[in-house]
Formats: structure tokens, sequence, C-alpha cells
């Protein structure tokens, strides 16, 4: 009997979790051998249903502890589904200025959440994609273990 209760509430938990209605995408790609390099492009598609919706766009980190900056400079390319593609450079701070890394870590790796563009509108609807590439001067960028976006609804 108290196999069941245990599993009854470890399904009631997980679909609290699992239930996100103002997520439109929170995707990861894993950087093999966490050795980003400078020609690989991550990827993310998504759809836009309603034009007059109001998001927040965010960028994933997870870097470990062998990551030799205290940033990360992304080239951020967003194609819409009609139109030309706009593409931005953006710096990320993953440590302070004292050195101490600012994502939330677990046995030297750490998982950053930054705010990449509060309140915006996508133009149109239909299926847009997000490319990141990173911007620092090494070719190979060791330490960065995964990389994504999400993109949320805002009430």
């Amino acid at each position: 009997m108290k196999r069941k209760q245990v599993i009854c509430l470890f399904v009631i938990l997980l679909s609290l979790v699992a239930c996100d209605p103002d997520k439109v995408i929170d995707q990861y790609h894993t950087i093999n051998n966490s050795s980003w390099d400078v020609d690989s492009v991550q990827k993310y598609t998504f759809t836009i249903f309603k034009k007059d919706q109001v998001h927040n766009v965010y960028f994933n980190i997870r870097n470990d502890r062998s990551y030799k900056f205290s940033n990360l400079w992304l080239f951020v390319t967003i194609d819409p589904p009609k139109g030309e593609s706009k593409t931005d450079t953006v710096q990320v701070m993953l440590a302070d200025p004292s050195g101490k890394w600012l994502g939330k870590g677990f046995s030297g790796t750490y998982d950053s959440r930054q705010l990449y563009m509060r309140n915006v509108y996508f133009p149109e609807t239909g299926n847009y994609a997000i490319s990141l590439r990173h911007g620092m001067r090494p070719s190979i960028l060791k330490g960065i273990t995964d990389i994504g976006i999400r993109i949320e609804k805002v009430k």
C-alpha cells in the first residue's frame, strides 16, 4: 500500500512541475565534450500563434569550472517566418568581478538563465528560428556544457 502512495505522490509532483502554460520553448542543446566550436551554430525553432502576445526571451547556459572567462559573447540571429533575419551581438555575464559564478551550481556545473529581451512582440505569426553562435576569441570554447533558450509569454 505504501508503494502505491509514493508512486501516486511522484506522479502528482511530476505533473505539477511539467505544467508550464507560459512556455513557448525551453530547450537546451548539449555541447559535445564541453567544447563549442565557433562554426557550430545552435538552432532553436518555435511557433508564434498570436502576434499581440508579449514575450520574454532568455538564454540558458550551463558551464563547468573549466570555463576560463567571466562572460560569453553570443551572435544571435532571429529568422522570422517572412522577411529578413536580424543578427545581434550580446554579452552574457557568467561570473561577478570577484570570479564567483552567477549561476546555480551543483558539483562543478553552473546553470544560468539570463534575460535577453523583455516584453517583446514577434511581429507575425508562424515559425521562427533563433540561432546562437559564440563570439569568443578561442575558436574552440571549452567549458560550456549546454546552451539553450527559453521564450515565455508575459501575462
